[in-house]
């Protein structure tokens, strides 16, 4: 899709403490739970039946997130988490050295529309990114500074982009990190808004029709609380300027027969035709394509079932140019007239492989990016499929971009892998050439650090990936710092990409292990399937697998190592940490999926089913998933590692619902002397859109908390020398 989106970096780093004096009296205190009193979490008395099996679910008070007493609730952990968080020595010289290695500018590749030039720019330190444009060789001007738009920074720019020529710009806003969006429409030139904004759009793109308006997509607005309350009818529409939202045309999703949680709609290049992708879960779609060139031109369907992940990547004429996993696991790409546009007249443009392909179109060339073993390969054909050249990459790593459109004479990619941050080349597609168009401006030598990819065995005797990066020259003594990262889902793959914090991380001696689990979509479909439903226990043992090998090759031991993740990631730590408590330190669960028996009921999570199932489901899932669901595994007389589960108190993705019966659960039956802690970040979502500036406090208050449950009483380097 031609879509400009925000490019997000989050980024960590570490500093020292000079005051060693009194640290072993101040981390007795702190890590003692005899002295550090927990809020009083009220036990309820609801009771669920599934299958004529009890549940019991006390906490299910903290789910409404409109009551005063789940306000107070946070209130007094919040309070609790940072009294404990004051009391780490060295956090003010984390923050410190956080910003000082975050403040170096950044800046994204350039995109052309209309007569203008566009990139996103950071001077360092901004909240959020600032949009600049550009008349030919002129000096950049701000276009949009997101910056402006709040004055904690929390309102961020989620989406940008332009009419047909370029004289109308479309963008939307999140407020707080909600996945609840506004679209505000200017005139370019004079950056005046035209009409009132449009509310309530959710999980949406915004995708012109010529200059007349655009499509986008969300939800009726739920009933009670918007965080919270189920959403399953997403629908399609389309604004036409100068007309009230009210009027705004349904083009798909109106029935009540068939309900669909996803739609998308997108527009080709051409104008010719409108694309719709309709789907019920977070995999597989139907797909119907309609003629924009005639009025009243009929929906003809492409796929009617979602038994594939299919997309039209470009047009040619009226030849379609899809991507799909349909008979081919690591995907292909097919070509076929718009005339007969269904499966049986597909023909292969570029065929499957034995990698995965995730290609993008640009310049009038497509550009097959493959994943072996989780880095990237990339070539370029010509639109009858044949292959041009391989692009020579700088190094094994991640290569993203190759994206505009289709007379740009000039595309730009960017590269970075663990230890080299993100360098952006132009290149020219018609000789091949690469140049490096921006470097990075991050203080670091990367020539320091050392990556290098293992392949250990999980339980089952699967071979599972694992790039683990360090300082050059660090022992491998058992006694280094570690952090075990991980997601192993919904088809996400987890390739190597630079994010500061890491660089931190190592310069303390630490070590940052990432594995590629299954259910992600490293090894394609099938890769994918083997982590979910009643296959989902594979991504567990995988992670238990890679910090088991990092324990037996000596990068680090149990009291040196921290497991961690985010979203689907955050139920892989709760389900690992109450499997396992005994293999790590410290746990760091973030905006997770921890209450599996009832995560359907929320927002779009229905869509979720595809990958875990529901409790709902039938007897034998009910029981798979309460085996590991980790709000239902935290036993009572049980040591725990020391655990800071992270959320936001707007997180509209993953209710914080999830974390806080979670933490109730761990500070009710912790049976050692590590805290379990919940830190409630106000004013955020589930991530996207977090302003610098709380980033920093949070990976601050993170590491430190890691570092100071692993017993160190200073950091290890002194980063302010």
């Amino acid at each position: 899709m031609k879509k400009i989106n925000l490019i997000l970096f989050v980024t960590v780093l570490f500093a020292c403490s000079d005051n060693a004096e009194n640290i072993g009296t101040q981390s007795e205190a702190v890590t003692n739970p005899a002295k550090t009193e927990y809020p009083v979490t009220r036990k309820g008395d609801v009771v669920d039946t599934y299958f004529e099996t009890e549940i019991a679910d006390p906490y299910r008070w903290l789910e409404d997130d409109m009551s005063e007493e789940t306000a107070n609730w946070v209130k007094a952990q919040n309070k609790v988490t940072f009294g404990y968080l004051d009391q780490i020595p060295y956090r003010a010289q984390l923050k410190s050295r956080l910003e000082t290695l975050w403040n170096y500018e950044k800046q994204g590749a350039p995109f052309k529309e209309g007569k203008y030039t566009y990139f996103y720019k950071n001077n360092g330190l901004q909240n959020q990114y600032v949009v600049y444009r550009q008349l030919d060789d002129g000096e950049p001007e701000v276009f949009l500074d997101p910056n402006t738009f709040s004055e904690d920074g929390t309102t961020s720019l989620a989406q940008l982009t332009f009419s047909k020529d370029g004289n109308i710009a479309a963008y939307s806003i999140s407020e707080g990190g909600s996945d609840w969006r506004k679209i505000i429409i200017i005139d370019v030139e004079s950056k005046k808004q035209l009409e009132a904004p449009l509310i309530d759009v959710k999980f949406s793109g915004i995708s012109w029709k010529g200059n007349e308006g655009f499509y986008y997509s969300s939800y009726d607005k739920p009933k009670g609380s918007e965080l919270s309350a189920k959403t399953d009818q997403h629908k399609l529409y389309y604004h036409k300027l100068g007309e009230s939202q009210s009027s705004d045309q349904v083009v798909f999703g109106a029935t009540d027969e068939q309900k669909r949680r996803y739609v998308g709609g997108r527009v080709t290049e051409d104008d010719s035709y409108l694309l719709i992708s309709a789907a019920v879960s977070t995999s597989g779609n139907e797909l119907y394509i309609k003629d924009l060139s005639k009025d009243d031109s009929p929906l003809v369907t492409i796929l009617d079932n979602t038994n594939s992940d299919t997309d039209v990547i470009d047009n040619d004429g009226t030849q379609l140019i899809m991507l799909t996993n349909l008979n081919a696991p690591n995907q292909r790409i097919v070509r076929v007239d718009v005339a007969n546009p269904t499966p049986e007249n597909w023909k292969d443009l570029i065929p499957e492989t034995e990698n995965v392909l995730n290609p993008s179109v640009a310049g009038g060339y497509i550009f097959a990016r493959y994943m072996v073993d989780a880095t990237s390969r990339v070539y370029q054909y010509d639109y009858q499929g044949k292959q041009i050249r391989q692009i020579e990459l700088p190094d094994i790593g991640t290569a993203s971009g190759m994206q505009g459109k289709k007379e740009d004479a000039t595309l730009y990619y960017s590269f970075s892998n663990y230890k080299i941050d993100s360098t952006i080349y132009a290149f020219n597609p018609d000789k091949g050439e690469s140049s490096v168009y921006r470097k990075s401006g991050a203080q670091f030598n990367s020539d320091d650090y050392v990556s290098k990819q293992v392949f250990y065995t999980s339980k089952d005797g699967t071979k599972v990936p694992m790039i683990i990066t360090h300082k050059k020259g660090i022992e491998l003594n058992g006694k280094n710092p570690t952090i075990l990262y991980g997601y192993g889902g919904f088809n996400i793959s987890l390739t190597p990409r630079f994010r500061i914090q890491n660089i931190v991380w190592m310069e303390q001696g630490g070590i940052y292990a990432v594995p590629n689990l299954r259910g992600g979509g490293e090894y394609g479909k099938k890769w994918h399937i083997a982590g979910t439903q009643m296959q989902k226990q594979n991504v567990f043992d995988d992670f238990i697998a890679a910090g088991e090998y990092l324990i037996e090759n000596k990068y680090t031991s149990t009291d040196y190592l921290a497991i961690n993740g985010g979203s689907n990631g955050g139920l892989l730590v709760g389900a690992v940490m109450t499997q396992r408590p005994d293999l790590m330190k410290v746990a760091l669960p973030a905006v997770g999926v921890l209450d599996m028996l009832r995560y359907h009921t929320f927002t779009a999570g229905a869509g979720w089913a595809y990958d875990y199932g529901t409790s709902e489901q039938s007897k034998e899932m009910f029981e798979y998933i309460k085996g590991y669901s980790p709000v239902h595994n935290v036993k009572a007389g049980t040591s725990y590692p020391a655990t800071l589960v992270t959320t936001g108190d707007h997180d509209d993705r993953v209710v914080p619902a999830h974390s806080f019966k979670f933490a109730a659960e761990l500070q009710s039956k912790q049976a050692g002397d590590a805290p379990t802690l919940i830190r409630i970040e106000t004013n955020a979502g589930h991530g996207a859109g977090t302003p610098v500036s709380k980033t920093i406090e949070q990976y601050a208050d993170i590491f430190g908390f890691t570092l100071f449950n692993m017993g160190f009483e200073s950091l290890p380097v002194d980063t302010d020398k």
